[in-house]
């Protein structure tokens, strides 16, 4: 490969070499045409080595053209930044200024903090004039936060954004010094008498008060974010429509103002159809919601309070909310006028951007429609938000645990109102592991680096503010993008990784961590760039840990003993994309792949011979640490054919429960002794029921459920 091709990929960090994450690791070449292609994304032209040079000399100069970046991150206990100064104004009388815009202490005034000052390195010629870099650093304290920072130097005056971080990010007392637990759940998957066939927020309200009498502290969740309004059964909530919304298939409609139950029982039998089975029929509950929804919004003016409520979320979620209330309302016009169910890349050229005439004229005509889509955010808000006040008038001591997705649908609201800030002709996905040998195209959309940081992350930091709302922990989906994000384009197969500013946003995940009141939990199963856990765990970013990688030999030997666990973590059997432990029992999983032709004969064969071993060596680790019930001791070694160990979640849970790690999560679906999973990865709901599957048992029941109690017994004994 050209010399100077390398040297560009290494200054835009795209790289040329990745490893897996096998017991014999790979290393996998990058193609030089993949790294092309992620140059010229960027905008360097790599067509010639001629082309090549000059694109390296323009990256090399850029960081000469500019004072300031968009916005300087530091961190509280070392405020030095950098900035570009004309060498002749260097010994000119300097004056730096800072205006709190959105700081931890209201108090805060604007001053001009002392500062010290260094010349760093060479200087450079830029725009006719000799640049040289310049060290500030400020004597004075900054309380975390936002502010305008302007400096003047003779004649000149340059402003950025100074985000001052923490150096950790949030945690309270009652995480670092008890061991918790709670429960981990898909909202959507909660059976109860009352709601209309998925799990709703009043479902949850009502979970949380059953946690403050177990004891529970925590409910980890599946993300709440929006989903494609005219397709219901695009289910999967790490591919929403835009992260910065809630699902109004959530809302629990007898719950909104103006419902009268005895006016609409009738409607109990459709109710009733639409909750029969084991899985969810999307479709049926949604539309029928939606049905109600209309009529309730058609009549929200008579609840005056209600309504002005309504008036102040709409100013506070100002442009955000329009933009995707307008993208709602035209792919619901495509798609039922015209039958067009894809989103915005096969909409009309002037429908395919926000700032058109085409569109202004669409929001004048359908204005009703838009403000319908408003109402639906309005009330999930409302109705999250009273869950949130409930817990916090239970005394859970972190409540929420929320979870946010590493990208976004591609045809997402998110794209069509600033697709400038994502990687352009690529998306997210996973190279080759021991799990995906060909990797995983999720085809998600992810923030281009660059665009970001101009935009001094602003679209970063509203994601993560909304995903904190309500939330006393966030659950970060693959947190290794901090740092770099496997991209492959579009028309291929084979891609790279794109490195993140992992400075930058490590430290304004911090600060927004400590303005919202919110614990970071990150998670990292997947492949992990060397020492990356050791540099999230010294910022208080909690690890997520499973059992099935808890495990010696690269997770293919003995099950760790407990005290081997991590403390900063949280720690559960499994997660939503394994296997539950029933399930790993039998190894129904192996069948299921086998039935799905995702593994042949002998892979199938090798699969549960594996497994055999895996079980001798649970059953080991459950019987050094002495966690069998005592009424439920050990019977057997359970061959297959001999039926689900009796006790065995139990005493798995207490086995973990037993570990120094924060938190504990238990799981309803090992619980409950379900053998289904909610998401085969790899696979679309052609294939398999993903994202689909109702828990078996009716919320209503929990508190006299044996399985239910019996487990939370086992967690509590030990926490």
């Amino acid at each position: 490969m050209d010399e100077n091709l390398c040297l560009l990929a290494n200054k835009l960090g795209i790289a040329r070499y990745f490893s897996d994450n096998g017991l014999c690791k790979h290393t996998y070449e990058v193609r030089e045409d993949v790294i092309k292609f992620f140059c010229t994304q960027y905008g360097f032209n790599v067509r010639t080595k001629e082309d090549v040079l000059v694109s390296l000399q323009r990256a090399e100069s850029a960081v000469w053209k500019k004072t300031f970046e968009s916005i300087v991150v530091v961190r509280a206990d070392d405020l030095t930044f950098t900035a570009v100064l004309d060498k002749k104004l260097i010994y000119e009388p300097i004056t730096l200024r800072v205006f709190p815009r959105y700081v931890q202490n209201k108090n805060e005034p604007a001053r001009e903090p002392a500062f010290k000052m260094k010349i760093e390195g060479e200087k450079k010629l830029a725009g006719g004039k000799e640049k040289a870099m310049v060290r500030f650093i400020l004597q004075d304290k900054l309380a975390y936060g936002y502010y305008d920072m302007v400096l003047e130097c003779g004649e000149e005056k340059h402003l950025t954004i100074l985000a001052v971080a923490p150096e950790k990010c949030y945690t309270t007392q009652d995480v670092e010094n008890a061991k918790l637990w709670g429960y981990s759940l898909q909202l959507y998957s909660l059976k109860s008498r009352r709601n209309w066939g998925v799990g709703d927020f009043t479902d949850l309200a009502d979970f949380a008060a059953l946690c403050a009498k177990s004891g529970a502290d925590v409910i980890g969740l599946n993300p709440l974010n929006v989903l494609n309004h005219d397709s219901p059964e695009d289910a999967s909530p790490y591919s929403s429509v835009s992260r910065l919304f809630l699902n109004p298939i959530y809302i629990d409609v007898e719950n909104v103002p103006g419902f009268d139950a005895v006016k609409n029982n009738a409607l109990r039998q459709e109710i009733n159809e639409v909750k029969q089975g084991a899985l969810i029929d999307y479709t049926k509950v949604y539309c029928l919601k939606i049905k109600m929804l209309q009529k309730l919004f058609a009549r929200m003016q008579k609840y005056g309070t209600y309504y002005e409520d309504f008036q102040r979320f709409k100013q506070g979620k100002g442009r955000d909310l329009e933009l995707l209330a307008t993208y709602q309302a035209i792919r619901h016009i495509q798609a039922t006028e015209y039958g067009i169910r894809e989103g915005w890349h096969a909409w009309e050229k002037n429908l395919q951007t926000p700032e058109t005439l085409k569109v202004a004229i669409f929001r004048e005509q359908h204005q009703d429609l838009i403000e319908f889509f408003k109402f639906l955010q309005f009330e999930a808000d409302r109705q999250l938000k009273n869950v949130h006040d409930k817990i916090k008038s239970l005394g859970l001591k972190i409540g929420l645990y929320r979870d946010l997705p590493v990208g976004v649908s591609k045809d997402s609201a998110e794209l069509w109102a600033d697709r400038y800030v994502f990687m352009k002709n690529s998306g997210a996905g996973a190279p080759p592991d021991a799990f995906f040998t060909q990797g995983q195209k999720w085809c998600l959309g992810a923030f281009d680096p660059y665009e970001l940081k101009n935009r001094a992350y602003e679209p970063y930091l509203k994601i993560l503010r909304a995903n904190m709302a309500y939330a006393g922990a966030l659950r970060m989906d693959h947190v290794m993008s901090l740092m770099r994000l496997f991209m492959i384009p579009d028309d291929q197969q084979e891609g790279t990784y794109i490195s993140y500013n992992f400075d930058d946003m490590l430290n304004l995940l911090a600060l927004e961590s400590h303005l919202n009141k919110c614990i970071i939990v990150g998670e990292s199963i997947g492949i992990v760039p060397e020492g990356f856990l050791d540099k999230i765990s010294v910022r208080n970013i909690y690890s997520i840990s499973v059992l099935w990688t808890e495990r010696w030999n690269g997770g293919c030997g003995d099950f760790k003993m407990p005290k081997d666990y991590p403390d900063k973590a949280f720690i559960s059997v499994g997660t939503h994309d394994m296997a539950p432990l029933k399930m790993w029992w039998f190894g129904y999983d192996i069948e299921l792949k086998y039935s799905l032709k995702m593994m042949t004969d002998e892979e199938k064969s090798a699969a549960y011979k594996v497994r055999e071993k895996d079980r001798y060596m649970l059953l080991a680790a459950l019987d050094y640490n002495q966690v069998w019930p005592l009424d439920r001791p050990r019977q057997g070694n359970y061959l297959y054919g001999e039926g689900y160990p009796e006790g065995i979640e139990e005493a798995v849970h207490k086995l973990m429960a037993k570990a120094p790690s924060k938190v504990v999560m238990l799981q309803l679906e090992d619980v409950f002794h379900v053998d289904e999973m909610q998401n085969l990865p790899g696979t679309d709901r052609d294939v398999y029921p993903n994202w689909r599957h109702r828990l078996p048992i009716d919320l209503e029941d929990y508190s006299e459920s044996e399985a239910f109690l019996r487990n939370m017994h086992a967690v509590k004994s030990e926490r």
